[in-house]
């Protein structure tokens, strides 16, 4: 099963837990990104492209669940303002094995950095910028190939 989510409102991470426990699996992983307040950022706002975004992530999703034989691929991200602590994404994996959910579950986090649709803007106290993707995001998305197994 596939759920993505790109929502505005806090990602409530125990029921985004239990619903990715629901799955038939003997391993779950998961990983929450938060709103980082070093070099004294304020807010990040993220804004997206409705529906173009929800298909990219739904076609990762898709590659994970066919790499990795998934039970469950799950993404919830967040668009709008937050603030430093604030819950930006959520990404949960289930399989048979935790190998599997692991590998998944980093895939998708490293490939949604660099294959969806989202735009950032930092605010730090009166100032606003635009963030610019990362070399180091490019990497870590390329360690996965793109092929599937």
């Amino acid at each position: 099963m596939i759920r993505v989510v790109v929502q505005d409102a806090p990602i409530d991470l125990a029921a985004e837990h239990a619903l990715a426990e629901a799955a038939d699996a003997g391993a779950v992983a998961t990983f929450t990104g938060l709103v980082r307040g070093d070099d004294g950022v304020t807010e990040l706002a993220l804004e997206h492209y409705p529906g173009a975004t929800e298909r990219a992530l739904e076609r990762l999703c898709e590659q994970a669940v066919e790499r990795w034989a998934l039970a469950k691929a799950v993404i919830v991200h967040r668009v709008g303002p937050m603030v430093p602590g604030d819950r930006v994404v959520f990404v949960a994996t289930t399989a048979r094995h935790r190998g599997a959910a692991l590998e998944a579950c980093a895939f998708l986090i490293d490939r949604l950095k660099t294959g969806a649709p989202f735009w950032k803007r930092e605010r730090r106290g009166a100032d606003a910028r635009w963030v610019e993707a990362r070399d180091s995001d490019d990497v870590a998305a390329a360690r996965w190939g793109d092929g599937v197994r």
